[in-house]
């Protein structure tokens, strides 16, 4: 199925639940709906699915235009991220649900009954009642039954939030494969970065309503056109500092200098936003083109095999992302080193004016 928003803006009382998205969805892709909370992702599902209508623009389906059709009268299926079983219906019977709805009966209705618990590990609960699973079972269950429905576009709205961390990391690499093997559509909103990585396919980038960037996910990730993006797709945070450039060099708030890579050492000279991702700063000097950046620790987590060291470093507040454990003392300076050519610059006006060499050939 393909599908195409030509754009959609959607406005409630004052507020505008979606700005002008314009998205186009090939037959059997993933695209994973990526943005902070109130972005605007389920807002877009509903749409996709028929359960609310656009104020303005349209949407088509293999190239007919269905923006006013009723979510009955579509093959969509949705799972929110709040579990929604029949309370009176078994585990088996929540599954087969849609099937019964089609017609499908027997041999048949039992094996993609089946299939779909085995995948989702509810084989012994089949005989349960939905009130005598927990949390995480219950979303699996309704994950089962968007799984049987077979629908030709399926949408998932945050669908492992409430799963533990175990069965959350075996979904998200099972999933897409199930359904790509479905041949159906696949839409997954979600506001976790590494889950975006880890889905792949294609990712559109949402905040307050507005698509900021659509592409393949890991270009996205990797050259985020704005500084919107980048701190979309960027957990912890990217850090940001203005900064000037002066010939092939950035002059740092601290006065300090970093030689400029290939990629950003051509731009013009002026203000600039300097751009880097937490795990490109190393406690550790990478290699001898790294420079030294002086901050003060202002808040250190330890979370068993990482740390994030947070740092006061000018006016902004910076996020080292280091493999191990480090327990750098609070209030004192520290030494983190910047490879330049793993930096974003950003112009004044929040645009990506330029990337370092390494990220410019594909480095994460």
């Amino acid at each position: 199925m393909a599908v195409v928003l030509e754009q959609v803006s959607r406005v409630v009382g004052r507020e505008s639940h979606l700005a002008q998205v314009s998205l186009e969805l090939a037959p059997g892709s993933l695209t994973v709906l990526l943005g902070p909370t109130l972005a605007g992702k389920t807002s877009l599902l509903r749409v996709l699915a028929g359960l609310d209508r656009p104020t303005m623009g349209r949407l088509l389906v293999d190239g007919r235009d269905v923006t006013g059709v009723p979510v009955q009268r579509r093959s969509v299926a949705m799972v929110y991220q709040q579990f929604i079983n029949y309370p009176n219906l078994t585990v088996f019977e929540n599954i087969a649900s849609p099937l019964r709805a089609q017609r499908v009966a027997g041999p048949e209705l039992e094996r993609r009954v089946r299939e779909a618990a085995a995948l989702l590990k509810l084989e012994p609960m089949l005989a349960r009642l939905p009130q005598e699973l927990s949390g995480g079972q219950q979303q699996r269950t309704a994950i089962a039954r968007a799984i049987v429905k077979g629908a030709d576009l399926l949408l998932l709205d945050e669908p492992l939030a409430n799963l533990d961390y175990k069965l959350r990391e075996e979904l998200r690499t099972e999933l897409p494969r199930l359904f790509a093997e479905s041949g159906a559509t696949l839409v997954y909103a979600t506001t976790e970065p590494t889950e975006a990585l880890l889905l792949g396919g294609s990712c559109a980038t949402l905040t307050e309503g507005r698509v900021t960037q659509f592409g393949p996910t890991v270009e996205v990730y990797r050259r985020p056109n704005s500084v919107e993006t980048a701190q979309i797709f960027s957990d912890p945070p990217i850090n940001l500092v203005p900064v000037d450039k002066v010939g092939a060099a950035l002059l740092l708030p601290d006065g300090g200098r970093v030689p400029l890579a290939d990629g950003v050492a051509g731009l013009r000279d002026g203000p600039y936003r300097l751009g880097v991702r937490p795990n490109h700063l190393a406690l550790v000097r990478p290699n001898q083109c790294a420079v030294a950046i002086i901050g003060t620790v202002a808040v250190a987590e330890l979370t068993g095999s990482e740390s994030f060291i947070h740092l006061d470093y000018g006016p902004a507040r910076w996020v080292v992302h280091a493999a191990g454990i480090h327990k750098p003392t609070l209030d004192e300076p520290v030494a983190v080193w910047l490879d330049p050519a793993r930096l974003y610059l950003f112009a004044p006006d929040g645009a990506l004016a330029g990337a370092g060499a390494a990220i410019g050939l594909g480095a994460a």
